[in-house]
């Protein structure tokens, strides 16, 4: 049975924190949950993006709409303006729907891509169901942390085609480290089954379709210093989900500010993405994506994935 909480902002408990602050009060109290959002609901950019896996982005990109706060708050996060830093502008539910319906009309986006949506589930299902009665059937994608509640994904089933769950870490010790979530590993791999019993493995994948539809993708992200962490969560994926589950390995680690751990402080080296590169092909996936680092080795600087959410294009011209 889905528990549903009549006024889901009030006694807050959308994301596994369970911080159960009323954020309808926020500005008035001043008292925030862990993901540093009232009830009123706030986005740091809509546009196509280009960044996405192939069956993603497509040709005409992405529709991704990035929302401020986040229930994870990664130390090391690249979008941290708005997950960490507060920025973001205040929107109404219809102006967020006829912001999507433009980029859809202009644009010809293949799916409208929510990034961490978790705080703000109960809008964003609210403006899911004006695209759809407008007739915009459109793919709905939900670019996830991983870190998920399974009643908040229970809910979502109705509303979503595709999800794009992070596995970040398999260590404990890193978890509660770098994102202050020692649960992570695990809250994780439930959140996963969860996704993978209502959506499949991603379409695309299974039918070799050109853009995806409906499914799930697994993303992890090489972090420097760390490949052990890597190699281990890529073996646990294998083991909980076997071969057929679609992987995204990702290099695009780009340090952000000083970092108490030194490895967090430079790029990927070459050496590190091997090691783990050649792990998850040991392994045997068959459904894998790959950011390779550029041929010198190492990832552009300034990076095409670190945005500037100040700036009316933050991820500037097409990755």
């Amino acid at each position: 049975m889905i528990k549903i909480n009549p006024n889901p902002y009030q006694t807050c408990t959308l994301c596994p924190r369970q911080c159960k602050i009323n954020r309808l009060e926020a500005p008035f109290t001043g008292l925030l949950g862990f993901c540093g959002e009232s009830a009123q609901l706030r986005i740091g950019y809509v546009g196509p993006h280009f960044g996405e896996e192939p069956p993603i982005t497509g040709k005409n990109g992405s529709g991704t709409v990035f929302l401020s706060g986040c229930s994870l708050k990664c130390c090391f996060c690249q979008n941290h303006q708005i997950s960490r830093e507060g920025m973001g502008v205040l929107i109404a539910d219809e102006a967020l729907f006829h912001r999507i319906k433009e980029m859809i009309r202009a644009h010809h986006v293949h799916n409208i891509n929510f990034v961490t949506p978790d705080q703000f589930v109960p809008d964003i299902f609210k403006v899911i169901s004006l695209l759809r009665q407008s007739d915009l059937h459109i793919p709905i994608v939900f670019n996830t942390s991983g870190y998920q509640s399974i009643n908040m994904l229970k809910q979502a089933e109705d509303y979503v085609d595709i999800y794009l769950p992070d596995f970040k870490y398999s260590d404990t010790t890193l978890a509660a480290k770098f994102s202050n979530c020692p649960d992570y590993p695990q809250t994780a791999l439930n959140a996963l089954s969860e996704m993978l019993r209502q959506k499949g493995f991603l379409d695309s994948c299974r039918d070799e379709k050109e853009i995806a539809t409906e499914g799930v993708l697994v993303r992890h992200l090489i972090l420097p210093g760390h490949t052990e962490n890597s190699i281990n969560a890529l073996s646990t994926l294998f083991i909980e989900f076997g071969k057929d589950l679609p992987i995204s390995l990702m290099s695009q680690y780009h340090p952000v500010g000083h970092q108490d751990d030194e490895g967090l402080n430079r790029s990927l080296l070459e050496e590190e993405f091997v090691q783990v590169y050649t792990h998850v092909l040991d392994l045997g996936f068959e459904n894998l994506f790959v950011q390779f680092l550029d041929k010198n080795g190492e990832q552009r600087t300034p990076s095409p994935f670190l945005p500037d959410f100040r700036t009316k294009k933050p991820f500037g011209s097409r990755v």
